[in-house]
């Protein structure tokens, strides 16, 4: 008995170094993980900077002014969110621009990132990367001054104004209108068709996804306002992402600043400040 006692006296010292060596391994992983994901260690296109591209001309409110740099409009202020997630300076970081399909085609790129409403897509996953998505876009209504449903403040507002809302026939905005809002849509062979009828009076608004409203709020209707959003109700929508070359170096961690961005709450904080509040386009509810 006493010898088995020495040997489990004797095991147990080496039992509880092996466990302190594991921590310690463990450890070093978790730093050297961490580590990784700083400018020093980024495999950045230049060393010590963080390269972001976006369009030419950029349009608010993704970017105010096409001036990316200011960091003001919605877009901008989210690539200097993830850059200071990952520890870069303002001066630390060089904006490019380039085309919208140019940026996606396979090859090499000249940028660590490009933000420009990039839906994450199954084929476009076959030849470049992208982080998690740090936007998921809402439906909204695009109407104009002046129209029954301008100055909604409600989804029950829209209900009781007898809304006549248009959709593209087969889109996730025709399901929006039934599903959401609980109202029988103008259906339209595409957005075009729904422009013109818009254009014409022969409905009060036409719900599309927010950025595709932004743009015929501002472009193609005179007069044009988007009356509100509401959450999308397309599961199968992956959100825009960051884009990066096709297995680059530091995808892994851009999405992780994304993550942390959207878990500590910057990202909703950024996108009520530029896509709800300065851009006009209230939630309704």
């Amino acid at each position: 008995m006493q010898k088995k006692l020495k040997k489990v006296g004797l095991a147990l010292p080496i039992l509880l170094l092996a466990a302190s060596l594991s921590a310690c391994s463990s450890e070093a992983t978790d730093t050297s993980a961490s580590a990784s994901c700083t400018p020093a260690d980024l495999k950045t296109v230049t060393a010590n900077t963080l390269t972001i591209a976006t369009g030419e001309p950029a349009f608010p409110p993704w970017v105010e002014d096409d001036a990316p740099e200011s960091g003001k409009g919605f877009e901008a202020a989210v690539a200097y969110a993830v850059a200071a997630q990952l520890g870069y300076t303002n001066d630390q970081v060089k904006w490019i621009r380039t085309t919208f399909d140019g940026a996606i085609a396979p090859g090499p790129k000249d940028f660590d990132f490009n933000i420009q409403q990039y839906s994450i897509t199954d084929e476009r996953e076959q030849v470049v990367d992208f982080s998690s998505a740090y936007y998921k876009s809402n439906q909204a209504i695009v109407t104009f001054k002046g129209s029954k449903i301008a100055s909604v403040k409600s989804i029950a507002d829209l209900v009781a104004a007898k809304a006549k809302l248009g959709a593209a026939v087969a889109s996730t905005s025709l399901d929006a209108v039934e599903s959401v809002l609980g109202l029988k849509a103008s259906v339209f062979n595409d957005n075009a068709a729904a422009v013109a009828a818009l254009k014409n009076k022969q409905i009060d608004g036409i719900v599309v996804d927010l950025p595709t409203a932004f743009y015929l709020s501002a472009v193609e209707v005179d007069g044009g306002l988007i009356a509100g959003q509401f959450k999308n109700v397309d599961g199968a929508d992956k959100g825009a992402g960051l884009l990066l070359a096709n297995e680059s170096p530091i995808t892994a961690c851009v999405t992780g600043a994304v993550d942390a961005l959207r878990d500590n709450g910057q990202l909703a904080a950024i996108e009520t400040e530029w896509l709800t509040a300065s851009a006009g386009a209230p939630v309704l509810e």
